[in-house]
């Protein structure tokens, strides 16, 4: 199946899959463009077991096909610093592993390239000022600078491992705008050959790039660890939903309402676990920058990637981008000659098709809890109010309707005072690379400043206001439109290139602020253009969260609360007493489509990406010592050798019966890795606040969980201790909190652990639908694995997290359809036994038992959610890390 193309008088080899169809009699032009894109990556691994993939993915759709086993191979890895650092501190600590056997511990190097950006450690501590840049950056590297050493050192002692310094960018605006190949040339002995770039990443949302035809989507980190030391990442055999895009979008409508608009019709039309392929008329009206906004969301929406094909917007954004003349040439040629350019003339067949009519996408944004909840602009006001009084859950606060007139006096530190409202805008944050890759959408924001500006309009001063750009480019075109001095005087500075407040790294309020937010138990809420959400996510303090357009961040600002309808009501007043509405100030598509053809220029992303490597000075004088094995140091709170592979034994045991099993939690539905995996602040009195206390570490300098995830003994602490879990075990204490059921005491959930862990009891979790939606964070099965977890039963699992759980060696459990633990009647205070043996199969019916405390027994079966052989293979070696190991000692 191996070709010759010549481009430019070179010559390439390349896996033609005109070659397979004509040879197999099949029709390409029938398939989707990422089922030709993993066609030819079986094709290229020449396997046998890649050899019995080809003909599943050339029939995937007919009738009666069975769903197979796919062995995908990434051509490379992405990984950002908070679950990508948790990755590579894995990969040291596989070498000593091997080290310590007695084998050479060179066998654990990347085999494909890894890149590490390095965007989410950074805080937003300062704000509001021209010197909060500068500041942040300075608090980040004195935080973090055991990290970057360790980083450092990772760098120079793995091959094919690169790291992109901090205040750089955001990693999948990097990964868009520069790092990505579209078509990878490597060389194959005396040969080059060409084949199409894919990835994974340890960010749910390395999505992104599918707006530039390349396929990826995010992993956990010890999947991703798999993928860097020659694993396959098995996938079955995807369902691909195909959305036909008609029409354009119109004026005051953007990518941003696009893909909140998408991610609601997506998320109830349960894509989870599938592959969404958008097509149509209407990709033409869209930018690659437009599309990286919506693939940029399919975590949210629940597949695994949402993907665009390659067509002549995407061609049109290398050559913007700034991508080698050669290298353009290269990939046009290569993707039109192996199928892979899109077809307007001929459509794929697809699972299902979506039709959606740009043309009636309306301004929107969605909350207060969940990126699926879209919300029109001009219904925020009212869904807001109604949200009050809802049942306490995803949609609403469980209060009464009068906290809506709820009002509080701050008392700041110089004597004035603010009053503040409930729903009031208390963070306003123009973050995240969903939004800020867009300079469409950028400057429609900048320029909505300037006029807000003009007008006379002030933000409150309880607005904590922020603007967080994904690549320095973002900032030049700023600069160089004249827009940057207005977002300053709303306070929208640059305070940093990071993930920031999307990721939960808001900073501190005003204590003032704070103080009055907590004694008044006010309802308050943040606009940010991030993708995320979830309640506790952005602060502890804020309990609503709106995502919307940058745009929008800046009018809620000036609003000053979501109580307002920007679509009638007055935004603010100018000095003469005139009110001001956001259709006073609000730029036309025209105005903003003639910055962006002046201002955003080729030779931006030639500059700054030409130094991405070298321009941080911080960086750069970072000094380290070489070595094949990491040097830990046992006194070390930021990096320590996990506990994986204590009592290793080389040979794998039968998969044996589990029994005595206790309840750790029973959970609702739409458990996130929010809920899970420790994120955010790390508060004082916490298991792993007071685990740093007595390691000499002062408050102060507590950091946050993300930049800690290469401690265990942090990171297992605050697992399941998210400040808004609801579990149905504490007797209505809301937090991380058990009843530790031999003695009926409620206790943190980690020292009930300890006593189960003591008592050489199992542990499990009960858990509705959705369990593990959100981030692809590896520690939200880290560390229930590290709990003492041994299963967990949910009604329905989220496609990354499920992988993650079985990769660490814990059972994951699907009540059957019409059953849960309620409709069981089961309680949480049973003890369980689950008969499962060696002979377990993907997707087998597992007999499980529950005995109440007073005797009684509950019998059910449940869907062993494993979706292959590989899989049971992961468990059956109690996770991929051992796994791992025993090949590569063998």
């Amino acid at each position: 199946m191996k070709k010759k193309l010549t481009i430019e008088n070179q010559e390439y080899s390349y896996f033609s899959l005109n070659e397979l169809s004509q040879k197999t009699g099949s029709d390409l032009a029938r398939l989707p463009y990422s089922i030709r894109i993993l066609l030819e990556n079986i094709l290229r691994q020449q396997t046998a077991e890649s050899e019995e993939a080809i003909p599943h993915l050339l029939n995937w759709n007919l009738p009666g096909a069975e769903k197979s086993e796919i062995p995908f191979k990434p051509g490379r890895v992405i990984l950002q610093d908070l679950t990508g650092g948790a990755a590579i501190v894995d990969l040291a600590s596989l070498r000593k592993a091997v080290k310590d056997l007695g084998k050479d511990p060179n066998v654990i190097n990347p085999e494909i390239p890894v890149d590490l950006v390095i965007d989410h450690s950074v805080q937003v501590d300062f704000a509001g000022s021209t010197a909060a840049f500068q500041k942040n950056e300075e608090l980040e590297f004195k935080r973090n600078m055991e990290r970057y050493r360790f980083f450092k050192w990772a760098e120079q002692s793995f091959d094919s491992f690169r790291v992109v310094p901090p205040a750089t960018g955001i990693v999948h605006q990097v990964n868009l705008e520069y790092l990505a190949d579209v078509v990878t040339e490597r060389d194959a002995g005396e040969e080059k050959l060409l084949f199409p770039d894919t990835l994974v990443g340890t960010d749910s949302h390395t999505t992104m790039i599918n707006a530039l035809g390349v396929l990826g989507w995010g992993v956990g980190g010890i999947e991703a660890e798999a993928g860097m030391l020659g694993q396959p990442c098995y996938l079955t055999t995807p369902d691909v939903i195909g959305v036909r895009l008609t029409g354009r979008l119109k004026n005051g409508a953007t990518a941003t309402d696009l893909a909140l608009t998408l991610t609601k019709i997506l998320r109830e039309k349960n894509v989870v676990g599938k592959f969404v392929e958008y097509f149509g008329e209407g990709l033409a009206h869209l930018t690659v920058s437009d599309r990286s906004v919506v693939a940029n969301m399919a975590p949210e929406y629940g597949a695994t990637c949402g993907f665009f094909p390659i067509d002549q917007e995407t061609l049109n954004y290398l050559a913007f981008s700034g991508r080698d003349a050669a290298q353009q040439a290269v990939i046009e040629a290569y993707v039109k000659e192996n199928q892979f350019y899109y077809d307007a003339e001929n459509e794929a067949d697809y699972t299902d098709v979506i039709e959606l009519n740009l043309s009636e996408i309306e301004p929107s944004l969605a909350g207060p809890k969940r990126p699926q909840d879209l919300v029109p602009l001009s219904k925020v006001k009212q869904g807001f109010i109604d949200s009050l009084s809802l049942p306490n859950g995803n949609s609403g606060y469980g209060l009464q309707p009068e906290e809506a007139q709820k009002q509080a006096t701050i008392q700041y530190e110089d004597g004035t005072t603010e009053t503040i409202e409930t729903g009031a805008v208390v963070i306003a944050s123009i973050t995240s690379c969903t939004n800020t890759s867009n300079p469409f959408i950028m400057l429609s924001a900048g320029l909505l400043a300037k006029n807000a500006v003009e007008k006379g309009l002030k933000v409150k001063r309880y607005v904590k206001t922020s603007l967080s750009p994904g690549s320095k480019v973002a900032t030049r075109y700023f600069e160089d439109a004249g827009l940057l001095p207005y977002l300053e005087q709303l306070g929208f500075d640059v305070i940093g290139y990071g993930c920031m407040t999307c990721v939960g790294n808001s900073g501190p309020l005003d204590p003032a602020i704070s103080k009055t937010i907590q004694d008044e138990n006010l309802l308050v809420s943040a606009v940010l253009s991030g993708n995320r959400n979830f309640e506790g996510r952005i602060h502890a303090d804020v309990k609503a969260g709106y995502l919307a357009a940058p745009h929008l961040v800046i009018a809620y600002a000036l609003a000053g609360n979501v109580q307002v309808d920007l679509t009638t009501e007055a935004l603010g007043y100018n000095e003469a007493g005139e009110s001001i509405y956001l259709k006073d100030i609000m730029p036309s598509n025209e105005e903003v489509e003639q910055l962006v053809s002046q201002y955003v220029r080729t030779d931006l992303y030639k500059e700054e990406y030409g130094s991405v490597f070298t321009s941080n000075q911080h960086w750069n004088e970072i000094e380290i010592t070489p070595t094949t094995t990491y040097e830990w140091d046992p006194e070390s709170t930021y990096i320590a050798n996990p506990p994986y592979f204590d009592g290793f034994e080389s040979e794998i045991k039968p998969i044996q019966g589990l029994t005595r099993q206790r309840v750790l939690a029973k959970l609702g539905d739409s458990i996130t890795t929010d809920h899970l995996s420790p994120v955010g602040a790390i508060p004082m009195k916490s298991p792993a606040g007071l685990y740093l206390t007595e390691h000499n570490v002062r408050p102060q300098a507590f950091n946050s969980y993300g930049s800690r995830r290469g401690n265990h003994e942090v990171m297992v602490r605050g697992t399941l201790n998210n400040i808004r879990l609801r579990n149905e075990l504490a007797d209505g204490k809301e937090g991380g909190y058990t009843k530790y059921l031999p003695t009926g005491e409620i206790m943190p959930i980690y020292d009930a652990s300890n006593k189960y862990i003591a008592d050489n009891t199992g542990l499990l979790i009960l858990a509705g639908n959705d369990y593990g939606m959100g981030s692809s964070r590896d520690w939200a099965a880290k560390g229930v694995h590290l709990l003492g977890v041994k299963t967990v039963i949910a009604k329905s699992f989220e496609r990354i997290h499920r992988s993650n759980l079985l990769m660490m060696g814990v059972l994951p459990l699907q009540f059957l359809e019409g059953q849960d633990a309620d409709s069981l009647g089961l309680t949480g205070e049973e003890s369980f036994d689950f008969a499962i043996d060696n002979e377990l199969e993907p997707n087998s019916l597992v007999q499980v038992r529950a005995t109440d405390p007073e005797g009684k027994v509950t019998e059910f079966q449940a869907t062993a959610r494993f979706e292959s052989q590989t899989e049971i293979n992961y468990y059956r070696n109690k996770g991929i890390l051992p796994m791992v190991l025993r090949n590569k000692i063998r």
